[in-house]
């Protein structure tokens, strides 16, 4: 089945939700946000999931509505925590409004997410409800590390990892379990699933990663080098600076974490350094690694391979993007 009639169903229930209508100034930036697009990755998956084991995806639809709303939500307050002045193109919340606008509208955005998951069948929803709780907290404990990075100036390969991994990896893991939840998964499936998912979701960042360095900037949709000019410390620079020589190491501390005279002599001067090191061959490998380890998970799921297909081709069109 083509993912155009999954994306289809997605597109319709979104359209269909209510928030809450007064004061305006409260429910107008949720609409604003959740009207500004994206890939919808999650809901994607959570029907995606359910179809592995069953063709009844409207009881599924509201459930998986709430995980995209709840992903919006953490969006919307990470914006305000990065000062960022746009998503998807267009003004932040905080920008077109303010910072205490944008901080009481997620909040009822989470609110909201967690209304969805009430349409899950009563036997399941102690289990949805305290999974959904435990991946909300580890994302909340992702963007915590990633925020305490910024000021250390020492983080270890494995650190940077398990923080992609709790800040954007286990949602999409989740969004894999819920669906194969409800649609009748046993626990050991819904686990390969989600297991799946949290693997796609590390190889989509070392992606992201990758992108923004050596991606096409007609293409990738932002400034390529973004990273390298705030000092973020990603996959790339960490696996730099662990296996650079002595001249190698002086010219990033030349560079990293000073001031910027020239943004563009920075980009070159330490892509020059990933380039010596063969650092995005390296990437690309780990990308790989996870890539596999997540079609492991896959093929050990007890349903035909038919069913399991358009995840297949959905985790190919993830980590073949270029933006």
């Amino acid at each position: 089945m083509d993912l155009s009639f999954f994306s289809a169903k997605i597109t319709a229930g979104l359209a269909q939700l209510n928030y809450g209508e007064q004061p305006q100034a409260l429910y107008e930036p949720i609409r604003y946000i959740m009207a500004l697009g994206g890939k919808r990755i999650r809901p994607l998956l959570t029907l995606l999931g359910a179809h592995v084991f069953t063709d009844e995806l409207d009881p599924v639809l509201r459930p998986a509505l709430g995980v995209e709303v709840f992903h919006n939500f953490t969006l919307l307050h990470d914006d305000i925590m990065d000062q960022a002045p746009l998503r998807r193109g267009q003004p932040t919340v905080h920008e077109k409004w303010n910072a205490n606008v944008a901080i009481l509208s997620g909040d009822v955005m989470l609110v909201r997410a967690y209304e969805l998951f009430f349409d899950v069948p009563a036997p399941l929803l102690p289990t949805v409800l305290r999974r959904f709780s435990q991946t909300a907290a580890e994302v909340c404990e992702g963007q915590q590390w990633d925020m305490n990075f910024e000021t250390e100036t020492q983080v270890s390969i494995a650190q940077y990892l398990d923080m992609i991994r709790l800040k954007t990896a286990v949602l999409l893991g989740f969004a894999l379990e819920l669906g194969a939840l409800l649609g009748g998964a046993s626990a050991q499936d819904a686990d390969h699933l989600r297991q799946f998912g949290t693997d796609i979701g590390l190889a989509f960042q070392l992606r992201d990663d990758l992108l923004d360095v050596f991606g096409d900037a007609a293409t990738f949709g932002k400034r390529v080098g973004g990273d390298i000019v705030s000092d973020k410390k990603t996959f790339l620079l960490l696996t730099a600076q662990a296996q650079a020589s002595p001249a190698q190491q002086a010219v990033l501390a030349r560079h990293i974490g000073q001031p910027v005279p020239d943004a563009e002599a920075k980009v070159q001067a330490v892509r020059a350094i990933y380039d010596e090191l063969n650092i995005r061959p390296q990437t690309e490998a780990r990308i790989n690694d996870y890539f596999q380890d997540a079609l492991h998970h896959l093929e050990r799921v007890a349903a035909p391979a038919d069913r399991r297909e358009p995840l297949r081709q959905l985790a190919l069109e993830l980590l073949e993007r270029q933006k």
